[in-house]
């Protein structure tokens, strides 16, 4: 049988990420951002991430960052398995750990929960369409909670409308939908020209 249909058929498998993992974790990546994203992103404010330290260029210092975070007892986020191959990522931490989302004028807290927060989703092209994202969405929350976390938020684009591509890290509203989670705030009034409105949700743990 070919492997492709084996993928197809096979259960989905979702793991935390770990050093040795990381590969995988390109992979996954490597579709929409390349290899040099690492889901670093959420997690600096530009001014740490260019102070990243180490030799190479930004994708090496990026990458020796997430090592040290997959090399900790908590997990910076959870990969998901099909087939033996690396389908999908989610990524999921307590809000201040995220300090580009935290300071965000788009995704300012919404009361005092110490909540946990999926900044990042992403599925390989041709793994899409087969329900990954929400189960990987589901695995995180169920991960948070065993974390002790009371609540995880995401942020995801407002409304049904089809995202690009480069937008789409963060999610749609009928994505998390699925996965479980309300919204509890409509998009923010006064933002800039430009800006997608986003949706803050919430599923309590």
């Amino acid at each position: 049988m070919p492997r492709a249909r084996i993928a197809a058929i096979e259960p989905l498998s979702i793991r935390p990420l770990t050093p040795s993992r990381l590969p995988d974790l390109g992979r996954v990546l490597g579709g929409t951002w390349g290899s040099s994203c690492w889901c670093i992103y959420p997690r600096c404010t530009a001014t740490e991430e260019r102070g990243l330290p180490g030799p190479g260029g930004a994708g090496d210092r990026r990458r020796r960052e997430m090592t040290k975070l997959a090399s900790r007892r908590r997990a910076p986020g959870l990969l998901a398995y099909r087939g033996g191959e690396a389908v999908g990522w989610v990524a999921i931490a307590p809000r201040p750990e995220l300090r580009r989302v935290d300071a965000s004028k788009a995704t300012p807290p919404v009361d005092g929960v110490a909540v946990w927060v999926i900044p990042c989703i992403t599925v390989r092209r041709r793994a899409r369409g087969g329900g990954v994202a929400v189960e990987l969405i589901r695995a995180a929350v169920a991960y948070a909670k065993k974390q002790g976390a009371p609540a995880v938020d995401a942020y995801p684009r407002a409304g049904k409308g089809r995202v690009h591509d480069d937008f789409a890290y963060y999610g749609t509203e009928p994505l998390f939908r699925k996965a479980g989670f309300q919204v509890i705030r409509k998009p923010l009034k006064g933002m800039p020209k430009g800006w997608t409105p986003r949706v803050t949700m919430r599923v309590v743990c």
